[in-house]
């Protein structure tokens, strides 16, 4: 008696398995596993900026050019030469995509693989510090010390001029900035990959693919809300 249980209860539970297994993998039950993967993976359009590579550099400049304009030819030339002096900077550049980009899409091309079509990347210029090197005294001196810069030019430097020549010094960082991204552009892709791959494989896609663009040769644009 005890086995012909034992033989009916194993029985029944062999059909409920069988039939939950056939109830899985009916046609709309996989429908509605990939409409829940493909809404979760359009989250990431939600997450707006997304930054992937920051650059922190320093560069030397012992004299000026056109980017510098009539302000920092006319001051910063005579610091430059006739002082014997280099200007330092020290500059941040922050690489993003903006995923609510109409550019930015996300094509289910498989149940579970995706192709993420990105946007073009912009890019950010900051500056940290700016400093002169006195090639004479082997020092650093701030731009941004009070005074420095009426020592150096005399009483007669203006606040205006003064910000007219940071403004100018911005201008020759973001003329730097320009000339290394080119450079740039393959590890910021890379980034850009490591990151959204795992956040697309956190919502439950299998396999994820990149389209990105390429404007010219410098594969990123300033960003023109700064």
């Amino acid at each position: 008696m005890n086995t012909l249980v034992s033989l009916l209860a194993g029985f029944l539970l062999a059909v409920l398995l069988y039939v939950s297994f056939k109830i899985i993998r009916r046609p709309g039950s996989s429908r509605g596993r990939e409409t829940t993967i493909h809404s979760s993976i359009q989250q990431l359009k939600s997450i707006g900026q997304l930054s992937v590579f920051k650059v922190l550099t320093k560069e030397i400049v012992t004299e000026v050019d056109h980017s510098w304009g009539e302000i920092g030819k006319k001051y910063f030339s005579w610091i430059l030469s006739n002082r014997k002096m280099a200007m330092i900077f020290e500059f941040v550049i922050d690489f993003r995509y903006d995923l609510r980009s109409p550019d930015f899409q996300i094509i289910e091309e498989s149940e579970g693989s995706y192709l993420l079509r990105m946007p073009s990347c912009v890019y950010e210029t900051s500056i940290r510090d700016i400093q002169f090197y006195d090639e004479q005294k082997c020092k650093l001196l701030p731009l941004l010390l009070p005074d420095l810069l009426n020592t150096l030019l005399g009483d007669g430097f203006s606040e205006e001029d003064k910000n007219r020549l940071k403004d100018a010094a911005k201008r020759a960082a973001e003329s730097q900035a320009e000339s290394m991204i080119a450079g740039l552009c393959p590890d910021v892709e890379q980034s850009a990959k490591q990151t959204l791959q795992s956040l697309a494989k956190a919502f439950g896609a299998e396999n994820v693919r990149f389209e990105f663009p390429h404007a010219g040769e410098k594969g990123a644009t300033r960003d023109e809300r700064e």
